[in-house]
């Protein structure tokens, strides 16, 4: 069986310590390095080209903005995983648009962490369920300043959510990427929506895709166009 390869990056050895021991009772993974800042975290990850690197968010030096910005640009194929003491709103959405795909709050790694790794590296998303709560909360806010989606966007949302491009939307559907693309940018002026974490956070709160859906890579798609702005 082949291994989750684990990096782990936080400042305090103590609770690298036991992170390891708690990966380590795991039978599918593996701890393949530590950094102690977010510099060393990019060496190791380049390094290592670990699955998934287990990142904090406050270290001295380089923080782990930064280091996930610099990883997720790298190293596509590697996944970010945040686990940190903060839990409130302007963190999450900083460390998603720098390609983070989970967020856990360290009060849950000793329940969530095995499983949120697992997912991840499935391409997969995942939250703390209190943060998912508050997610689905704001976004039920955000339905309200909008109209009501139509059968078709709510489709098309639920391709998006599942990361699949335009040209792949369009094949599921049978309809033009053209199309595609008006049904996508009346969804994000419906919903007030323009980034592909935005749009997976809410069909997820909505039921459009399950629990620990697929994890948006705006990071690594297609170019930016008026059409496709914030995908």
């Amino acid at each position: 069986m082949t291994k989750i390869s684990v990096l782990l990056v936080d400042d305090h050895e103590v609770v690298r310590q036991g992170l390891r021991a708690l990966l380590e009772a795991q039978q599918d993974m593996e701890v393949v390095g530590e950094a102690k800042d977010g510099r060393e975290a990019i060496t190791k990850a380049r390094e290592k080209s670990p699955d998934v690197v287990v990142m904090d968010i406050s270290m001295p030096g380089l923080n782990g903005l930064e280091a996930t910005r610099e990883i997720s640009r790298a190293l596509p194929s590697t996944k970010v995983l945040v686990l940190t003491s903060y839990d409130d709103d302007d963190c999450i959405a900083q460390m998603t648009r720098a390609g983070a795909v989970g967020y856990l709050t360290k009060r849950s790694a000793a329940n969530d962490l095995s499983e949120a790794i697992r997912l991840v590296r499935r391409g997969r998303s995942f939250y703390t369920p209190d943060i998912a709560k508050r997610i689905r909360e704001k976004e039920d806010e955000t339905v309200t300043r909008g109209s009501a989606l139509t059968m078709r966007e709510e489709q098309v949302l639920q391709l998006v959510a599942e990361g699949f491009p335009n040209k792949g939307i369009a094949a599921q559907l049978g309809i033009s990427v053209k199309t595609v693309e008006k049904h996508r940018q009346a969804v994000m002026n419906k919903l007030n929506i323009h980034e592909t974490a935005g749009l997976t956070r809410f069909a997820l709160s909505k039921r459009h895709v399950p629990y620990g859906a697929p994890a948006p890579t705006e990071h690594t798609n297609e170019p930016l166009t008026e059409q496709n702005k914030g995908f």
